[in-house]
């Protein structure tokens, strides 16, 4: 996420609403086991499931019930969110000039509006 403007940029915001706790995660070594980069890590073919999570109800590590979403899914799935936000914001930003226009109809003037809309 944009730390900025809020707005998600990067699949790990898709992966964190797809489902609940830490039930996926980055490889820190690659194949031949070599630490992989930090700056490097957080890329999709390095995404791996976690294998067991912890239950905290039953207070015990429990099989993680979801698998891997394919690369294809992550790239849709963060576009979605990006396409939401992005409405969102059109919304808001439509809804305040709607809003402002209907009360500078009754008469109001600027500082008036500005006075009840901060």
């Amino acid at each position: 996420m944009d730390m900025t403007t809020g707005r998600p940029n990067h699949i790990m915001d898709y992966l964190t609403k797809l489902h609940q706790g830490g039930w996926w995660g980055w490889r820190k070594t690659d194949d031949d086991g070599n630490e992989i980069p930090n700056s490097d890590r957080m890329q999709y073919q390095h995404l791996i499931v976690h294998p067991k999570l912890w239950n905290n109800e039953l207070k015990i590590m429990e099989d993680n019930p979801h698998s891997k979403p394919t690369e294809q899914e992550c790239t849709d799935g963060l576009a979605a969110l990006q396409t939401a936000f992005d409405d969102a914001k059109t919304k808001q930003e439509t809804d305040k000039t709607s809003g402002n226009n209907k009360l500078k109809a009754l008469g109001l003037t600027d500082d008036e509006i500005t006075a009840i809309t901060k």
